[in-house]
């Protein structure tokens, strides 16, 4: 009898202590993936097969080169290239030409970032709109939600539809849904 009583206290310790080691391990490897999300996103896959979605298409067009990098200087890469559907409204180089002089510069300074997330989310709704879409939202005069909370007005001038009050100059399709190319930037009203 004792014999078996210490063979199940010596079972009974094997046990708790493999449990301990598992926990530990487990922990240890939900440390590892945690620190591998916080070093990479969506933005971060590499994918050869898919069609390219609204950041990688930006980034192949030096008209895009600004916004590209105030994307990634506002850290929302992985927002951009989200499944959506996101409908973006894209400005051109010369749209930040535009802003005051040094406006861009402070903008992508690590002390502005939330600023300049606040200001490019209001470039992005999180909705599927095509050109015949917005054409529609303009017949009905309707505003559109943008990611930054507040709404856009869309309207059919003499055929051309303005978002925001800027022309949308282009439309161009991507995986994750659709560029609208604009020359201005939609800076949301305080």
């Amino acid at each position: 009898m004792k014999t078996h009583i210490t063979l199940l206290a010596l079972l009974l310790m094997f046990s708790f202590s493999s449990c301990k080691k598992a926990t530990t391990e487990q922990q240890g490897s939900d440390d590892a993936v945690t620190e591998t999300k916080a070093l990479s996103g969506q933005a971060a896959v590499k994918d050869g097969d898919s069609d390219a979605n609204a950041l990688q298409v930006a980034k192949s067009l030096d008209d895009f080169s600004t916004l590209v990098a105030a994307i990634e200087a506002a850290g929302v890469e992985d927002a951009v290239v989200n499944v959506g559907p996101l409908t973006i409204f894209a400005p051109l180089n010369s749209a930040f030409d535009k802003l005051p002089e040094g406006t861009v510069e402070s903008l992508v300074q690590p002390e502005n970032k939330a600023k300049l997330a606040y200001i490019l989310t209001n470039h992005v709704a999180p909705a599927n709109y095509p050109i015949n879409q917005l054409k529609k939202e303009a017949r009905k005069e309707r505003k559109l939600y943008m990611a930054s909370g507040k709404y856009l007005v869309v309207e059919n001038k003499d055929g051309k539809i303005f978002v925001g009050g800027t022309e949308v100059l282009k439309t161009v399709q991507v995986s994750n849904g659709w560029i609208h190319v604009v020359d201005d930037v939609l800076v949301p009203a305080e």
